[in-house]
């Protein structure tokens, strides 16, 4: 991995801290206190969280000048769609199937999801 692309991750992981904190919380609400199903709640979160991260990674971790920001938006939600189906796959696996903690599982999904969404921005969304 070169340097500049390292550095790009990086500011990646950190916008995903601040989505991850969207995603935990709005999760949280839709599951625990509106008592939606786990698995909406957990698309309803990661869709919060993948807004507010088009955001910040166009703005500063790609720093993208894309005049056609509502065409990149829709291809980093398709991407997100592959990616929260991906996140509910593991979801239901970890904590369906091996009886994990919820929260933990999730805590997972967005850790092995993290590296398809970094590197589906880097060379599709974020790419020109």
């Amino acid at each position: 991995m070169t340097e500049a692309l390292f550095y790009k991750f990086l500011k990646f992981g950190v916008v995903g801290i601040s989505g991850m904190a969207v995603d935990f919380g709005i999760t949280f609400l839709f599951k625990e206190k509106f008592s939606f199903n786990k698995y909406i709640s957990n698309t309803c979160g990661f869709f919060a969280a993948a807004s507010s991260n088009f955001i910040l990674n166009r703005l500063w971790t790609f720093q993208s000048t894309n005049p056609e920001v509502a065409f990149q938006y829709v291809k980093f939600l398709s991407l997100s769609t592959i990616g929260v189906l991906m996140s509910n796959g593991i979801i239901y696996l970890l904590h369906g199937r091996w009886k994990w903690n919820f929260y933990f599982a999730k805590l997972v999904s967005i850790a092995v999801v993290m590296f398809w969404n970094f590197f589906a921005s880097y060379f599709f969304t974020f790419n020109s």
